[in-house]
């Protein structure tokens, strides 16, 4: 598991590490922002991974079969004024294109160690506190342990 978080967070790092500044294990870091809790600080926009669930089956002898879900979530701190009018419209578009790319570099990408592509099951947008936009995704893949 810890190959694929390794290999995930530097393929985003060579495919959107100029538009992206902080890539890092999912550990809460907005929640704590939200509440004010001291914690490592969160530079935006970042992308935040985390492997939330692994559901294995025996292969037989010590190999396992794991259908892995891992959630990426890319976050922005949202200061521009994007209603219709402002001159500033085209911010919001501009964060969902990132949030589109960051899916077209992941989608259907077939990382070491896998025996399946990372399929996206879903995606949600929300909003936080403080003006932090979140665009999340979920992936499936499969993996081979033993």
């Amino acid at each position: 598991m810890e190959q694929l978080f390794n290999d995930l967070q530097k393929h985003i790092a060579l495919k959107l590490g100029n538009e992206i500044i902080l890539i890092d294990e999912d550990y809460g870091q907005l929640e704590a922002l939200m509440n004010g809790e001291d914690q490592y600080p969160v530079t935006f926009p970042c992308v935040l991974i985390s492997m939330p669930e692994v559901k294995w089956s025996s292969l037989g002898g010590d190999a396992q079969r794991g259908t892995c879900l891992m959630t990426v979530r890319l976050a922005f701190d949202c200061y521009d004024d994007t209603r219709y009018g402002s001159g500033q419209e085209g911010k919001a578009a501009e964060r969902m294109s990132l949030s589109r790319q960051l899916n077209r570099n992941i989608h259907l990408w077939r990382f070491e160690g896998c025996s399946r592509v990372m399929e996206r099951k879903s995606t949600r947008g929300y909003s936080l506190p403080g003006g932090v936009k979140v665009y999340e995704h979920v992936y499936e893949t499969e993996m081979i342990e033993s």
